[in-house]
């Protein structure tokens, strides 16, 4: 595996999560072209990630490929149903992506940089992942949500991120809520997957980082 592969993931992630929604914000693009560019540059940026994966590689490049195309097209016709497809597409590569980082991540004694990024990316990647879930849910069961952004475009609402976030950190400010149960379920089991992920996070780190400093002072 490369040893900086995660940066170019957390690099991507960053443009999905942060920069897009605060260009659109001051109109520097409109929402069709910032949800081209975001669902592009996550699936072209992050394939990186993956490189030294083997065949994972191979499959992921064949999700991207298609989850651009698809996401072109449905942003284009603004066609609900490809724009759907297009997010089921994003959400299988991110979940190779997650696959791959845990992989890294959760193995080994050792602390470095890449590890330490690739366990952020994880972080971003499963709150991403829920996002695109919520999305898929309100268009097959409208209503499941109530308090989001009025969209002149169809598709895809950067309030999902936002609404993940919040929940992911069980932060709860309470302006998007979940009505169904569905909703609700999904909404409780990422606040308690988000703050199960730290705890584990923290502890695996420490442990490496304790067994890091036994092995160099039995060298010594």
């Amino acid at each position: 595996m490369h040893r900086n592969n995660f940066a170019y993931l957390l690099v991507a992630l960053l443009i999905f999560i942060v920069a897009l929604p605060v260009a659109h914000d001051l109109d520097l693009i409109s929402i069709r072209i910032s949800r081209i560019l975001g669902v592009s540059s996550l699936l072209a940026v992050g394939i990186w990630s993956l490189r030294g994966a083997g065949h994972l590689f191979v499959f992921g490049m064949v999700i991207v490929i298609a989850g651009i195309i698809l996401n072109f097209l449905s942003v284009m016709r603004e066609t609900d149903g490809l724009g759907v497809v297009s997010q089921l597409a994003l959400f299988v590569f991110l979940l190779l992506a997650t696959f791959n980082a845990l992989r890294q991540v959760a193995v080994g004694n050792d602390i470095n940089m890449n590890r330490i990024v690739g366990a952020i990316c994880v972080y971003l990647l499963l709150g991403v992942m829920w996002a695109i879930g919520y999305s898929v849910l309100e268009f097959s069961q409208p209503g499941s949500f109530a308090g989001l952004t009025e969209l002149k475009s169809p598709g895809w609402n950067p309030d999902w991120l936002y609404f993940s976030f919040v929940t992911i950190t069980t932060l709860g400010y309470g302006d998007i809520l979940p009505l169904s149960q569905t909703a609700r379920s999904f909404a409780f089991a990422e606040a308690i997957v988000g703050q199960f992920y730290i705890a584990v996070l923290v502890a695996g780190l420490v442990s490496a980082y304790i067994s890091a400093q036994a092995g160099n002072n039995n060298q010594d």
